[in-house]
């Protein structure tokens, strides 16, 4: 299940759980191209010591013309793209808070780079992919909207319950086109890695590990086995689909 001669693209992946996605694809074979906003130099790094082909790229996905100037780009080197990793997400510097205390900047935010950024970045690539008549999407969205919580608040959750729709629409419309859409599901993962041991020790990481079926954390690196499936051949019948990877958090 390897990823050989396969380009890439991960939004996102410069840092934390998109970083591991990177590192992940590149070591099964593909070309990576990251699309991030923040510095992405440590992920090159780690690729290119592993013998990697990696191109980083400056890109907001909430800017539509440098979106496209993305895919001109990489399809200007590579040739194609052959898979899409939406990972990119307001999640991070997004205020928690209940409902009521959500400021509408804040809700206008984290809508505008989750739901329109993904939005944004997959019309950008959909027409290099159907012109080849193939592709992978792989949409990440998150536990909290099956468990009804989130720590970051409702806000996120929406956008990340959005996604899911998104998902299953683009599964029915770009099949016709031999393209893939399907949502990747993370559970609850501690960023960054130094914090792990520290949050292990927290009542809540233990509520959250007493939940699960396989008694630890999560790690980034619990979710590549699976993205890497998405975005190979072996799951080239598979589409609309929700996957969690969560130890049995719950079970779906």
């Amino acid at each position: 299940m390897n990823l050989n001669d396969r380009v890439v693209i991960v939004t996102g992946g410069g840092r934390g759980l998109g970083a591991a996605y990177a590192v992940g694809a590149a070591k099964e074979g593909a070309s990576v191209v990251i699309a991030d906003i923040a510095d992405a130099s440590d992920t090159v790094r780690t690729i290119e010591e592993h013998g990697g082909t990696v191109r980083a790229l400056k890109v907001d996905i909430t800017d539509q013309h440098a979106l496209e100037s993305m895919v001109e780009t990489v399809v200007g080197e590579f040739g194609r793209i052959d898979v899409l990793v939406n990972n990119a997400a307001y999640f991070r510097a997004a205020a928690s808070g209940s409902f009521e205390d959500v400021a509408l900047e804040e809700l206008d935010k984290c809508l505008d780079v989750n739901i329109r950024g993904t939005w944004l970045c997959t019309k950008a690539v959909v027409p290099s992919m159907k012109a080849a008549g193939y592709g992978k999407i792989v949409n990440v969205s998150s536990a909290s909207v099956w468990k009804g919580t989130s720590a970051t608040g409702p806000h996120y959750l929406t956008s990340k319950a959005a996604i899911i729709g998104f998902t299953r629409a683009l599964a029915r419309e770009l099949g016709p086109y031999n393209i893939c859409v399907n949502s990747l599901i993370p559970d609850a993962i501690p960023e960054p890695a130094d914090q792990a041991e520290e949050d292990m020790n927290s009542a809540a990481a233990q509520r959250q590990i007493g939940n699960r079926c396989l008694k630890r954390q999560q790690t980034p690196e619990d979710m590549v086995g699976t993205l890497v499936y998405l975005c190979g051949s072996g799951s080239d019948f598979v589409t609309g689909q929700s996957l969690h990877v969560n130890g049995g958090s719950y079970l779906t």
